[in-house]
């Protein structure tokens, strides 16, 4: 394929490192790619390293590493590098965005990305952009559509679609010199003490590009015209399981996700909540679509798929990390609260996916997180909790929210209470 493309990626973790970049690089197809980075510290590592760096993928029997070259590395804050990043913006066939958040957006002024992106956007070389956005929000390339409209006044010479993307791959940045050195992980660069570990997967969903006659330069995406099933299938499958295997293996006395994989009975309540809750839901939603992944033997070839991915041993995800922000995670549209609404909604018992809202809640209770709780709660263990404090509890956690069928949900968190303290009692 000729080098006809160039791309820029605004942050650099281990998604743009492990997924963007490297397909980008293995591709063929592009003759410069920019990353836009803050941390001054891993700028100049890899400027040092002439822009190659490493990344280590988690594959089922082991884990490889491999070398990426070739990038150039710019610091926004830098005059001097703002001024080559509008320049790299203004001849990009293709941007990607791998930040924390869609508010990261805005922040920054004139060295905001969606500044940058109006002004590097709105005149050069390159006829047409795509912009994929791995923000993991629903409508990332939306919000960041009218964050670069308001920034530009609307004004460019090219045509630009924003694309929304649904990315299963798991990766991690590891910085525990200890782990490095049991992991025998590479560093980024030589000296840096910290590596990017990333699975091989790269099964990627994006929205279907549609200015006439652009190729993209990665072609193992999958484009699709509506993400939206793909999305729901990702938080309310991938991610509820994934956050149910952390909370119940958490008080359960496990340290990482893998090793919970010898733990049989708390695997096949993660199964069936897969499976008979959320898949079950899914495919009454979705099966009209036509899609394999919405029938009865590919849901089941997903659910199967990633638990083993999830449980993958050379991953070596931490309990702590799988579970982190537990507030977030219990909000009442996120995978947990949200997965249960949406079994419900189909006439679906969510039996196991409370057990693990309820582990949720318990962990919340351990977590410096706690501190926001009402105090009338932390006085008291969670294990002698009446069903009046989880109801105070819940409705504190949704706050104003209004949540259909707020009752019912709450009443499967109380019926998962004494399921979930048997469990424990059995550990």
């Amino acid at each position: 394929m000729s080098e006809t493309h160039k791309m820029t990626g605004f942050g650099f973790g281990p998604i743009q490192a492990g997924l963007f970049v490297h397909e980008a690089v293995r591709s063929g197809a592009f003759s410069r790619i920019v990353i836009a980075e803050i941390d001054p510290t891993l700028v100049e590592a890899v400027r040092s390293n002439n822009g190659c760096y490493r990344i280590n993928i988690a594959l089922r029997n082991g884990i490889a590493s491999e070398d990426v070259q070739g990038i150039e590395i710019l610091n926004p804050l830098v005059p001097e590098d703002r001024t080559s990043l509008l320049s790299a913006l203004n001849e990009s066939t293709d941007v990607t965005t791998c930040l924390p958040s869609i508010s990261a957006y805005a922040i920054g002024g004139n060295t905001s990305v969606a500044d940058l992106l109006a002004r590097g956007l709105a005149e050069g070389t390159a006829p047409s952009t795509i912009v994929y956005t791995a923000e993991n929000n629903n409508h990332a390339g939306e919000h960041l559509e009218q964050q670069v409209t308001t920034a530009g006044r609307g004004t460019t010479s090219r045509s630009v679609q924003y694309l929304n993307t649904v990315i299963g791959k798991m990766s991690r940045v590891v910085t525990d010199p200890d782990e490095i050195a049991e992991l025998r992980l590479h560093p980024i660069t030589p000296g840096l003490k910290k590596a990017f570990l990333v699975e091989s997967f790269n099964r990627i969903l994006v929205s279907r590009i549609r200015i006439p006659g652009v190729t993209p330069g990665i072609r193992s995406f999958d484009e699709k015209d509506d993400l939206l099933p793909f999305e729901e299938a990702k938080l309310y499958g991938h991610n509820a399981v994934h956050a149910l295997l952390a909370y119940v293996g958490e008080l359960r006395g496990h340290k990482t996700v893998a090793s919970i994989s010898a733990d049989d009975t708390v695997i096949e309540i993660a199964r069936s909540a897969f499976l008979n809750e959320s898949g079950a839901a899914l495919r009454i939603k979705f099966g009209h679509i036509g899609e394999p992944l919405f029938t009865e033997a590919g849901y089941a070839a997903y659910v199967d798929d990633l638990m083993e991915r999830i449980t993958n041993p050379f991953l070596q995800d931490s309990i702590q990390r799988a579970g982190r922000d537990v507030l977030r995670k219990l909000a009442p549209d996120d995978r947990l609260f949200g997965t249960m609404r949406l079994a419900l909604e189909n006439g679906i018992e969510p039996s196991n996916m409370a057990m693990g809202t309820m582990a949720a809640i318990a962990v919340l209770m351990r977590r410096d997180e706690a501190r926001e709780v009402p105090a009338s709660l932390r006085r008291g263990d969670w294990r002698n909790w009446s069903d009046a404090d989880i109801e105070v509890l819940v409705k504190w956690l949704w706050r104003a929210s209004r949540v259909p069928p707020a009752q019912r949900l709450i009443q499967c968190v109380q019926q998962a209470k004494p399921r979930l303290l048997n469990l424990l009692a059995r550990a």
